[in-house]
């Protein structure tokens, strides 16, 4: 049962290993953000370019504080997360120097999923995440359509199909929006919750768009 998966995958993860993982978006791969050797791996895995940053993924908005030096209000921020979102924010000195060190910035996501909010709970520090795809291929949302990168990841937590596999708009990812300069917001990636994003930042929260 669903227990049982949450320890099979700490203790991979424990183990510097990766694990694939479903989220509210996309499938993604999670290692231990503060284990510079899973994050390599991480990056070989993808065959990705090392300039690209990895978000971090938490269980619940209060652990955010920890990781990020957070200058919007925290109501804010629950409004946004759990979702399909990743808040981008100046990243704080408990952060892995490994993890993105050409930025003072990272990415936060808490997907309003329950295994992986259940897992980033479960793990001393956070996760990092990533979409389970090769660099630059399409987002996946079964496992079967990352079976090229099975051989290695150490655990595979299939939950089932996420969204339509038919639709072009479910492989959209999370809606990137960088958050660090106070007043402001940049949106990074448009991905799949642009709309309701942009109204609660400008309509509730008066932030001003700025282009990227």
């Amino acid at each position: 049962g669903w227990r049982e998966a949450v320890a099979a995958a700490v203790g991979a993860l424990q183990a510097g290993g990766l694990v694939a993982v479903p989220t509210d978006t996309v499938y993604g791969v999670a290692c231990l953000a503060q284990d510079s050797g899973a994050v390599r791996s991480i990056y070989s895995l993808k065959g990705r370019n090392g300039e690209k940053p990895l978000a971090i993924c938490l269980g619940d908005v209060d652990r955010l504080y920890r990781y990020c030096h957070v200058n919007v209000p925290d109501e804010l921020l629950q409004d946004l997360l759990p979702g399909p979102v990743t808040l981008v924010l100046q990243r704080s000195e408990e952060l892995n120097k490994d993890l993105n060190p050409f930025t003072s910035l990272v990415g936060v996501r808490i997907p309003n999923h329950p295994f992986i909010r259940e897992l980033a709970r479960a793990c001393t520090g956070p996760l990092a995440l990533t979409s389970a795809n090769i660099s630059s291929r399409a987002s996946t949302l079964t496992v079967s359509e990352f079976q090229d990168l099975w051989p290695q990841l150490s655990l595979i937590i299939d939950g089932g199909p996420i969204g339509d596999v038919q639709s072009p708009e479910c492989r959209l990812g999370s809606t990137v929006v960088d958050l660090s300069v106070s007043g402001k917001f940049t949106i990074i990636r448009p991905g799949c919750a642009l709309t309701s994003t942009v109204e609660i930042l400008r309509q509730k929260y008066g932030l001003i768009p700025e282009s990227p």
